[in-house]
């Protein structure tokens, strides 16, 4: 245990007493220690920010091509349903059939004219949307190729762009057989 005395002027002397040099020198080197602690921290999440923001810029997220697969799968399955743009020009093929058509004209020229070409209209555009859908796809699977070799392309969107690509197979070729009449052809008059 160390002594204390004050002296006139109240400063304390003794065995415990620190002189105010060493209480500053104390000072100081606690505030540098706080100091360069806190440099090197601010550094250290500098980098971190570089980091993420470096891998964010190198590192494509494929939220492209995921929205490219979905609008894919959509328009496939635009193409089997049927979509308004579709039935639209259905309908207006129809009404250009009942206009152009003689009332004296045969039963099979009328059923040509007013169904028909309706027919053939739905099923063109049918095939237009299930062609879109195939080339989305196929664009969304290759693209990886081109982009970002190396870098694997997620599960869901491989899958979800080849569900595209099929309903867009399937589509195609239905329209296909719908325009030639193959499939469901116009009954015959007769």
């Amino acid at each position: 245990m160390g002594t204390k005395t004050v002296d006139e002027t109240g400063a304390e002397t003794g065995t415990d007493a620190k002189t105010d040099d060493e209480k500053v020198d104390v000072t100081k080197t606690a505030d540098t220690t706080d100091s360069t602690a806190a440099d090197e921290a601010t550094e250290t999440d500098e980098t971190e920010e570089e980091v993420a923001a470096e891998a964010t810029e190198a590192a494509p997220s494929g939220v492209g091509q995921g929205a490219g697969a979905v609008v894919s799968a959509a328009l496939g399955l635009v193409s089997l349903t049927g979509g308004w743009i579709g039935t639209v020009a259905a309908a207006r093929e129809t009404l250009i059939g009942q206009l152009e058509t003689a009332s004296n004209a045969s039963v099979s020229q009328q059923i040509k004219e007013v169904y028909g070409d309706a027919w053939q209209t739905s099923a063109l555009w049918a095939g237009v949307f299930a062609l879109a859908a195939l080339i989305v796809g196929v664009v969304v699977l290759a693209r990886p190729a081109f982009g970002a070799p190396g870098k694997p392309q997620a599960v869901w969107i491989k899958s979800v762009a080849w569900g595209g690509v099929a309903l867009g197979v399937i589509g195609l070729l239905l329209a296909v057989l719908k325009y030639t009449d193959a499939l469901l052809g116009l009954p015959s008059a007769s």
